[in-house]
């Protein structure tokens, strides 16, 4: 390691950490991943879906993360509530199946217990036979939910900011693109794979490889990607070129790509991403707003959880840039398969400890302060020793 280092329990650490990225070894780490968790998700917001999705009473959305099951449902009075997905009876998921209709009630199919639509335990068969059952106690148990530009997100536990908080001036630009009125287009897809969390998450926010392993982008935009990163939240941005790609999607894309009039001139060609910690993500085009989850499985497993939403227009332009928005992040997606899985090889490597950083990679130095403070672990260059 070429910086000076610390001895700790063992294991070496930098003294410039701003200066190196996380170690290797937290990538594959059973223990940490189980850490993790707690330290880092359990207080963590994560979307569920939009409000657009479930526009009538009984409509409901599910979210399986970190083993539990999560369910927000709009109320009979038009309020969307959020859940545990949990029957107070007996355990039994209560409604299946990542999205629906429930009706007038939530009805768990082990013994029949519902809940009405603004999580109260409504019917027990054979109350009677239940001593002394306070049925008012006995609702499905609530979780923490905040409605943010039309989208509908869920904690398990206390601890963050509001979203709204979280996303700090970026929350300004958002509003251009009316994300309220936003429809689904076609579903939320679960995309499996085999790497760590925080390996999805890094390369979401590195903005050096796109020259390097993303032709397509680079024949769009150059090597003019803008980076930086706020308290809790990272933006990546670049404009379209106006030279023609000599590819056909991309070339499609730059001469068919309408104009978006309630935007301001300087975004109606603008591609920006965003990062909310510590892993939901928004891309957002003149044409598309798409979501995507790195939901944590496993400490090398993750599941890409993701959407695209749109605001309705008919202009065949539109419904072709659309198109061709998906096929070219079809292959973005292809590239950026290989190379998280290339890292996530050589991150259990016994010659990798950790990877220094360039004044430049902004991100990457906020993502590894921000873990370093909430898992001192992260500071350590090894494993420290059992236990």
């Amino acid at each position: 390691m070429s910086a000076a280092v610390l001895k700790t329990a063992g294991a070496d650490r930098p003294a410039d950490e701003d200066a190196f990225g996380l170690p290797g070894w937290i990538y594959s780490d059973p223990a940490f991943f189980e850490a993790e968790k707690a330290a880092v998700f359990r207080t963590s917001w994560q979307i569920v879906c939009h409000l657009s999705d479930i526009p009538q009473p009984g409509d409901f959305h599910t979210l399986d993360f970190l083993g539990e099951s999560l369910v927000v449902v709009r109320g009979d009075d038009g309020v969307v509530r959020g859940f545990h997905n949990v029957c107070r009876h007996r355990a039994s998921r209560v409604v299946d199946g990542p999205a629906g209709n429930c009706g007038i009630r939530m009805t768990c199919p082990y013994h029949a217990w519902s809940y009405d639509l603004r999580g109260r335990l409504a019917g027990v068969p054979h109350l009677k036979a239940f001593e002394n059952l306070d049925v008012s106690v006995h609702g499905l148990a609530p979780v923490d939910l905040e409605i943010c530009l039309g989208f509908v997100f869920v904690r398990l536990e206390a601890g963050l900011p509001s979203v709204r908080e979280m996303l700090g001036p970026y929350y300004a630009e958002l509003e251009h693109y009316r994300m309220e009125e936003l429809l689904p287009l076609g579903r939320v897809t679960l995309r499996e794979r085999e790497v760590n969390w925080k390996n999805v998450s890094d390369n979401y926010s590195d903005s050096l490889h796109i020259t390097v392993s993303h032709p397509g982008l680079t024949r769009l935009f150059g090597a003019g990607y803008g980076l930086e990163a706020e308290k809790w939240t990272d933006k990546m941005w670049g404009g379209l070129r106006d030279t023609p790609s000599d590819n056909w999607s991309e070339r499609r894309y730059q001469a068919l790509l309408p104009v978006v009039e309630h935007l301001p001139p300087e975004r109606r060609r603008l591609w920006t991403y965003f990062k909310l910690w510590p892993n939901v993500a928004f891309d957002v085009y003149p044409d598309q707003i798409d979501f995507m989850q790195f939901l944590p499985v496993s400490p090398t497993r993750t599941v890409l959880r993701e959407i695209a939403y749109v605001l309705p227009d008919d202009r065949r332009e539109m419904r072709a840039a659309r198109y061709l928005n998906w096929r070219i992040n079809r292959q973005v997606n292809i590239e950026d398969k290989v190379l998280i899985e290339r890292v996530q090889a050589g991150m259990a490597s016994s010659s990798y400890g950790m990877g220094p950083l360039s004044v430049n990679e902004v991100a990457l130095r906020s993502f590894a302060r921000r873990m370093r403070r909430l898992m001192p672990q992260s500071r350590l260059a090894r494993p420290p020793a059992a236990g």
